[in-house]
């Protein structure tokens, strides 16, 4: 007995090092598109604000980093007077799993470090804020941004993130979004919404009439480079929230998971190209690009449960929904240079309704509740904290300043200094 008690808890420690292996690689993964929003963002502006940008997206990581390990993390998942609602506001992280708990906890025992699961966490909050500094790009103060973004990592994200992954009253209520259709891309952009409002538009960009000015960005390459970086970190994304590795049904998830997100992707960047073709009479790489994003959005709320074939008729309409959105949006006057806010917020919604579509556990009423919740809570705590910023520091560099490029005003150093043209 001894000898299969010793066996046993001898593939207990294997199971939990592999899981705990597998979910810190794909967290790595996560961590990657970090390089990815950098490089899509830095090719979709212009060459005289692309220092700023790749700037705000390396600080954008750390502070998101520091600020979930001293109270963002705990304020979504551990919590001693848990009501549902109002988490509490503790500090740093648990303590980590011990040898003794994962060989004798039996069902209830931990799987993975709780380490890694702190780390897996933190990337996707960097990835919720990486979408804002898209939106805002190239006329918002580089500290102002900063600013909101140790408000955003370390109490927007986190308290409406425990309404669901936490166990709140979203969880309760039966609202799914496996990987964060809803919690991290719609909850990102409705940040980015708030912050374009209160914003306003770059200088040029619509004119007296009503017309609409194309500004292109710098480096199509780069946006390229940057999509295909997030499609392959969007493997982590949505396999990692599978969260185990180690049995044949759960590895036969995975890979279900990861086919998943590739068909959506590849869905999404055909059908946004042939709507581009139709209505304009040519494709367009950048909503091509959108595009394959728009389709990883869709699946992320329900990566599992489809068909792969399914898996690419979400991943179609959100590549159509997202071109759409972009040019209802330009309509509206709301300047958003790499559309970050209809590829994660339109096509973010999309992929929480298209849950239905293969997940029998999941009801119209819940969706609409976490739709709703999620924006309703990050938008009016967004605007309020961009409108502090501006009364308090200003959010909007000066008109001279936006002409000549934010890499002078806000960084005294240039990306292309031999080539740059202010205009």
């Amino acid at each position: 007995m001894n000898d299969l008690a010793t066996v046993s808890g001898d593939l207990a420690q294997l199971a939990y090092a592999l899981d705990t292996f597998y979910f810190l690689l794909m967290g790595a993964f996560v961590m990657w598109m970090a390089a990815g929003f950098a490089m899509l963002e830095a090719g979709m502006v212009r060459a005289k604000n692309t220092t700023t940008i790749l700037t705000k997206n390396i600080l954008l990581y750390s502070i998101a980093s520091v600020m979930y390990l001293v109270i963002g993390y705990n304020l979504m998942y551990i919590n001693d007077s848990w009501t549902g609602v109002i988490p509490d506001f503790g500090f740093l992280i648990g303590d980590e799993n011990t040898a003794d708990a994962v060989v004798t906890g039996g069902d209830d025992a931990p799987y993975y470090s709780a380490r890694s699961d702190f780390y897996f966490q933190v990337v996707f909050v960097a990835t919720g804020m990486s979408i804002i500094s898209g939106a805002i790009a190239e006329r918002m103060k580089l500290f102002a941004f900063l600013a909101f973004a140790v408000v955003f990592t370390g109490f927007i994200y986190p308290i409406q993130g425990s309404w669901s992954w936490g166990g709140g009253f979203l969880s309760e209520a039966g609202f799914s979004d496996f990987a964060g259709s809803g919690i991290v891309h719609m909850c990102g952009a409705a940040a980015a919404l708030a912050g374009v409002i209160v914003l306003g538009a770059r200088k040029g960009k619509y004119g007296p009439d009503g017309e609409i000015n194309a500004i292109p960005g710098c480096n199509m390459p780069l946006a390229t480079l940057g999509t295909f970086i997030l499609w392959l970190g969007w493997f982590g994304f949505n396999g990692g929230s599978e969260l185990m590795v180690s049995n044949v049904d759960e590895a036969n998830a995975v890979a279900q998971v990861f086919l998943n997100t590739n068909m959506a992707a590849a869905g999404g960047a055909i059908a946004a190209a042939v709507v581009t073709k139709i209505l304009f009479g040519k494709a367009d790489l950048s909503m091509a690009l959108n595009g394959a994003l728009a389709g990883l959005v869709s699946i992320t709320a329900e990566p599992l449960a489809p068909t792969a074939l399914l898996a690419t008729i979400i991943g179609v309409v959100g590549g159509v929904i997202v071109v759409f959105s972009i040019l209802s949006l330009d309509r509206l006057k709301i300047d958003d240079p790499v559309g970050a806010i209809s590829v994660h917020g339109v096509a973010g919604i999309w992929g929480l309704f298209a849950v239905l579509l293969s997940n029998a556990d999941a009801t119209m009423g819940a969706q609409i509740m976490g739709i709703v919740s999620i924006f309703a809570f990050t938008f009016i705590a967004s605007l309020v904290v961009w409108f502090i910023l501006k009364a308090i520091m200003g959010i909007r560099v000066t008109e001279e300043e936006e002409i000549n490029g934010v890499d002078v005003s806000e960084m005294g150093m240039e990306a292309y200094p031999e080539f740059t043209m202010r205009s």
